[in-house]
């Protein structure tokens, strides 16, 4: 489509998702990538004029690209492109088997690096007989493999003394080594901060290139633009990705809105730098379509690993006794720090919390800074877990529930969980009715590639039957906090883009805003619940043009 020409979009059932306008309208014109009038068929077509294109949808239901508040787009992308890639189901014969298959490919020193090992094979493979499997699959190579959450990492022989780690080895930052309970020697298994001297060394020896970090950026955009995702927030931008990011929008190739979330400590991935330093080079990278608008802190881990911080412990095992409750990453006042500085930049903050006492601490200190005039955004991440005396402290405090349903309707993730935590408190998971019904912004993600697949429909289905929609886990969980269709198709539209800074670009469809939606293969609103997830995007547009 010629920037300069105006076209008209009409023969379609056209779903909004704008407040006070039109829920439903027959066309739309757009025109230098905005939407220039919406609304009935010959109003639009006297509004853009004698000379403008016409596009016949042909019936088919057409609404808002969706937002995705909280991915990782570039690790996506650089597995799809670099690395192994197992499925979270898979049995540890399954993921040996994929590690000897790819092995063959390698060379005798070669990293071999993937994931998604499920969470609940950590028991299994905490053994010395587990590494000795994953030695010799490996042809002794050294090897790193992240587990479904992405935060705990399975490590070969080699990898461990390449990384300088032996029977010594005491992890920083609260990390934790696994042993075997057997031999005490090391498993291989590195919870947390633990595995970030493997993932330093394997960057220094592996890592990518500027083209491969622009390469894997890319691709996980265009998977992206097939699920109709138009505007997304990646969740721990890295200087590689913040300047891919660049560099994609400066040659005309980003095809989406892009909020980056720049990292203040980083207990995961091993990136460099964080902080203070990759803050003060974020603002460079700021271009039309990229906003390196907020920071990413890590307040706990998660639950499966007893990193997540709760207000009531954890089970019982040996390793941590009856009173275990898991802690935060930082102190109040460490947190207050953060927060205060960072919204002095002008940036808003993304804050990853798993259990609820970590959630609450967020809550306080964002208390804290309200009262002093504070005006940044503020996410809770993930937030599966709150306590129901803070649920309605979201709405009166702006601070918005970052959700990815992907990651908690029934399934390894919850049967992980379920193992750790008391059978009662396990199964509540998610309040999304109390949240929404208290007036707080509820922003979806999908959290890929932790998640399999970056899927809207897979989350507003997760949504509204609180059920696996794949069936690959009977059940539903904790079914009296579903929402409505339309409400959870706002969650993952118009919510999330608020919530990432964008609400005034995109979201939803008004005139002025950019011209971002997608064509569907059927009207969700006539669709079975339970075959939501069913739905093709047929067409992705962003920014009038058709980028899928």
């Amino acid at each position: 489509m010629n920037a300069g020409t105006t076209t008209v979009f009409t023969g379609g059932r056209i779903f909004t998702g704008h407040p006070g306008g039109p829920r439903f309208v027959e066309a739309l014109a757009v025109s230098g990538g905005r939407i220039v009038a919406l609304g009935h068929d010959d109003e639009v077509r006297r509004a853009a004029g004698p000379t403008a294109a016409a596009v016949d949808l042909g019936g088919a239901f057409a609404m808002p690209g969706f937002a995705d508040v909280h991915n990782h787009h570039a690790l996506a992308g650089r597995s799809a492109l670099f690395e192994l890639e197992v499925s979270p189901t898979a049995s540890l014969d399954e993921l040996l088997a994929a590690v000897r298959e790819r092995a063959t490919a390698l060379g005798s020193e070669e990293w071999l690096v993937g994931g998604a090992w499920g969470s609940t094979l950590l028991d299994e493979i905490s053994t010395a007989d587990a590494l000795h499997r994953l030695d010799t699959a490996a042809g002794g190579r050294p090897v790193m493999l992240a587990d479904d959450s992405r935060h705990n990492r399975w490590v070969s022989s080699r990898a461990l003394a390449l990384a300088g780690i032996g029977d010594g080895f005491v992890p920083e930052g609260g990390g934790v080594a696994l042993r075997d309970p057997g031999t005490g020697t090391l498993t291989g298994v590195l919870l947390e901060a633990a595995g970030i001297p493997v993932a330093e060394v394997q960057a220094r020896a592996g890592g990518l290139d500027a083209a491969q970090h622009r390469a894997a950026s890319k691709k996980g955009v265009e998977l992206l633009s097939g699920f109709g995702v138009t505007a997304f927030q990646d969740a721990a931008a890295s200087l590689d990705i913040l300047r891919a990011l660049k560099a994609l929008d400066d040659d005309d190739e980003l095809d989406a809105w892009v909020v980056s979330s720049v990292l203040v400590n980083d207990e995961i991935f091993g990136f460099s730098p964080v902080g203070d330093e990759l803050i003060a080079h974020a603002e460079q990278f700021r271009s039309t379509h990229h906003r390196p608008d907020f920071v990413k802190i890590f307040l706990d881990g998660v639950p499966p690993a007893r990193t997540g911080a709760f207000l009531e412990p954890y089970l019982a095992d040996d390793a941590h006794g009856d009173h275990f409750r898991g802690h935060s990453t930082m102190t109040p006042d460490e947190l207050y720090d953060w927060l205060h500085r960072t919204a002095r930049r002008g940036l808003s903050a993304k804050i990853h919390c798993t259990g609820d006492a970590s959630a609450r601490e967020v809550l306080d200190v964002v208390e804290r800074l309200r009262a002093e005039g504070v005006t940044a955004r503020y996410q809770i991440a993930h937030g599966q877990f709150v306590a129901d005396a803070d649920i309605p402290r979201f709405a009166r405090l702006r601070v918005d529930a970052d959700i990815s349903p992907f990651l908690w309707f029934p399934g390894v993730i919850p049967d992980a969980i379920a193992a750790v935590l008391p059978a009662e408190r396990a199964s509540r998971m998610q309040p999304n009715r109390a949240l929404l019904d208290s007036g707080a912004v509820l922003a979806g993600g999908s959290d890929w590639p932790v998640s399999e697949s970056p899927n809207p429909w897979k989350g507003i289905e997760g949504l509204v039957t609180r059920a696996d929609p794949l069936g690959r886990a009977s059940g539903t969980l904790w079914k009296e906090q579903a929402i409505t269709l339309e409400e959870a198709i706002g969650v993952f539209t118009l919510s999330a883009a608020t919530s990432m800074g964008l609400g005034a670009e995109t979201g939803s469809l008004a005139a002025g805003k950019s011209a971002d939606f997608v064509v569907l293969d059927q009207d969700p609103f006539a669709c079975e619940p339970r075959n939501l997830h069913r739905i093709v995007v047929s067409e992705t547009w962003f920014a009038g043009r058709r980028v899928h």
